[in-house]
């Protein structure tokens, strides 16, 4: 057969198996509704979100969470969003991926497809304050999402407006030794939309406060008892504690810098740095939804002397965040619909 004669028969095989494609897609799409709406009949539930694998294996080993035996799970975008009870209160569980985009994708679908009445948010974080230890937990009551900066030419002018500038230069080793070419960082604060606000008219934000309500529920943890060993042979010099109340930052940058870690606490206040939470709390709110952080401090953000020790203590710190959870979810009123 001449090649003019196969192109044909090629564009047509391509064709059929597009369309053969996107209808099994089709297919799994209206499945997927079909057993959303099913769920949804057993709810409301309280969404559960955490990051990555450490963290939900810490979740799934507390033996607190008792799978829906008829509607376990549903895979959704690649994601699986479990369902269950935990502490005699229904919840749907999604592990949502490293980084802002992750966070806010699963926390998205969580609202517009399920019936919930709020949002956990749980992981580890760095720790950014030097009156907080490995170990600890903190259920920040503001978040912001400090990855949000405009970085000018070495001649350019940073805004009066940014909330905080960081100057590269200051940074120089020795100091005073010449001009930084990468200048300087000016961060903005957020273009917010939410359900409460006008429609596509943002707001600026810089903190994200978390539910007021919640935050009260969550106070009554402090002094509850965490885990201070990883295992025999490895534990923390002090007690780890539980606070409520202080600040948190969000960015798509694991911190392991102790120079930009005191810039953060120094310009921000913030006692904590992670990847997600700015972007599940943001999100929440702007649907209207309540929702609470609980992260526990894994390592020092750079502040350390040799390498950073979050593969020695971020299960142990996962595991305290997961006690935290816990402890959250059984002060939580009954919800009805």
């Amino acid at each position: 057969m001449a090649a003019t004669q196969l192109k044909p028969c090629l564009v047509l095989l391509l064709t059929f198996s597009l369309l053969a494609f996107a209808s099994a897609i089709s297919r799994n799409r209206i499945r997927s509704l079909n057993q959303i709406k099913k769920v949804n009949r057993k709810g409301p539930y309280i969404g559960i979100i955490t990051v990555f694998a450490t963290e939900e294996d810490a979740f799934f080993a507390s033996g607190s969470f008792k799978p829906d035996p008829k509607f376990p799970f549903i895979d959704l975008s690649g994601r699986r969003f479990r369902f269950g009870v935990v502490r005699g209160r229904k919840v749907v569980y999604v592990r949502c991926g490293e980084g802002m985009t992750n966070a806010v994708a699963a926390t998205q679908q969580m609202v517009d497809l399920f019936d919930i009445k709020g949002i956990i948010h749980f992981g580890i974080a760095g720790n950014t304050n030097n009156s907080m230890s490995i170990g600890d937990v903190t259920i920040p009551n503001q978040i912001a999402h400090t990855g949000l900066w405009e970085w000018l030419n070495i001649n350019g002018t940073l805004d009066s407006a940014d909330v905080a500038q960081l100057e590269i230069g200051d940074y120089n080793v020795p100091k005073g030794n010449g001009t930084n070419l990468l200048g300087h960082i000016g961060y903005m604060e957020e273009e917010y939309y939410s359900v409460a606000g006008e429609p596509n008219v943002a707001e600026s934000l810089l903190w994200a406060n978390i539910s007021l309500q919640w935050l009260q529920l969550a106070s009554n943890l402090a002094g509850m008892k965490l885990e201070q060993c990883v295992n025999s042979s490895l534990c923390l010099t002090e007690k780890p504690k539980l606070v409520v109340g202080l600040r948190a930052s969000t960015s798509n940058i694991f911190l392991d810098n102790a120079a930009y870690r005191d810039f953060l606490f120094q310009k921000f206040g913030v006692s904590s740095a992670d990847m997600e939470s700015a972007g599940v709390a943001m999100t929440s709110l702007s649907n209207g939804y309540p929702v609470i952080v609980i992260r526990g401090l894994s390592d020092l953000a750079g502040n350390q002397e040799g390498d950073n020790v979050v593969s020695k203590f971020g299960g142990l710190a996962a595991v305290n965040s997961v006690k935290a959870v816990l402890g959250f979810i059984r002060n939580l009123p009954p919800i009805t619909r």
